[in-house]
Parts: structure tokens; sequence; C-alpha cells
């Protein structure tokens, strides 16, 4: 089934969770990411349910915190 992840058309097996494809894409510090889901945010705790279809869209987010000088 065809996924785009970060903006790129990739090719998974069928019935990929969420979980697995954060491990599958190598994404760093994991424990970290936010992920959309077709342009909804996915709470963290669905990420191990959450089976993928082909068409889906996935972005993986990093929040930085910053300040002024």
């Amino acid at each position: 089934m065809k996924i785009t992840v970060a903006g790129n058309k990739k090719e998974f097996e069928e019935g990929i969770t969420i979980a697995d494809l954060i491990s599958l894409e190598d994404v760093e510090n994991p424990e970290y990411v936010t992920v959309t889901l077709n342009d909804e945010f996915l709470e963290r705790g669905r990420f191990e349910l959450t089976v993928l279809k082909s068409g889906d869209e996935v972005e993986f987010l990093y929040f930085m915190g910053g300040g002024a000088f």
C-alpha cells in the first residue's frame, strides 16, 4: 500500500500502525514526536492502535521552544 510520509510517497505492507511506521522510518527522538494523520493530530496513546490505510498522509512534527536573545 502507498502512504505519504513527510511529503514522500512510500510503499509499506498492509496492517502497519503509526508505532510501526515510527520505527520503520527511524524517527529521531520518537518520545518527543507529534504525529498528524491526514492533517489531524493523533494522540500518543493511539500510535499502537492506529492502523494505516493506503492513501494516508503522515507527518512527524517536533515542537521547539525558544526565547529572546
